[in-house]
């Protein structure tokens, strides 16, 4: 019984130690240099209790970037739209949880283990600030430009056409792609939001698999 005890007390030191780690050691290590170009764009970090998204500006530049989802039939000139909402996840739990009253077991089992990702794609209107759920940095040309090649990049393409996920969705306007890469509870969603930040040039925690460590992350070195 002794030993059984002094085995968890190590599990649960480990885990609060890596948790910390992830947290408080700053990846990349080395801060890097400022941008040279002036500020002139937000980006939003989207925070549920699970699960993070990356808002974008949907200006022109971004609809031109994104105009192969224009091609499936995503409403990317939707007129009252102002943000591209971006995120990655487990292919099982988004497509079969769309509210927490439909957990199901299978789901949550591959999400804990591993399972293919998909992308899901939705557009928003206007976004109040401050509020707790929605971080935003400032970012220039150049590093708004790199953020949406890393999440272009993580679009399977098919004879060079991202693949939809056929009737998914959970209302009118949303989609889900196929993505690259695959899912599990240690590095899902919320790692995925974190490379993507650190494509446009901010810094993460090392390893922030929640949201809660994602945005105290990002707070701390940005």
């Amino acid at each position: 019984m002794r030993t059984g005890i002094r085995w968890l007390l190590r599990i649960v030191f480990l885990l609060v130690l890596l948790a910390a780690s992830g947290i408080f050691i700053p990846r990349p290590l080395i801060a890097p240099g400022k941008a040279s170009a002036a500020v002139t764009h937000r980006v939003l970090l989207l925070s549920g209790p699970i699960h993070t998204d990356i808002a974008i500006p949907l200006d022109a530049e971004t609809r031109a970037a994104f105009s192969f989802l224009g091609d499936t039939g995503f409403p990317l000139g939707h007129p009252n739209a102002e943000w591209l909402i971006i995120g990655w996840g487990g292919r099982a739990f988004y497509l079969e949880t769309p509210t927490w009253a439909e957990l199901k077991p299978v789901p949550v089992l591959r999400a804990l283990t591993i399972d293919r990702s998909a992308l899901h794609v939705d557009l928003a209107g206007h976004i109040t600030e401050p509020q707790p759920t929605v971080t935003a940095f400032d970012v220039s040309d150049d590093q708004l430009a790199r953020l949406r090649d890393f999440i272009s990049e993580s679009f399977v393409r098919d004879a060079g056409t991202v693949v939809p996920i056929p009737d998914a969705g959970y209302g009118e306007i949303d989609r889900f792609f196929e993505a690259k890469g695959y899912f599990n509870a240690l590095f899902g969603c919320n790692t995925w939001t974190a490379a993507a930040l650190r494509s446009a040039g901010l810094r993460t925690g090392l390893w922030n698999p929640l949201p809660q460590a994602l945005r105290l992350s990002v707070s701390v070195y940005n």
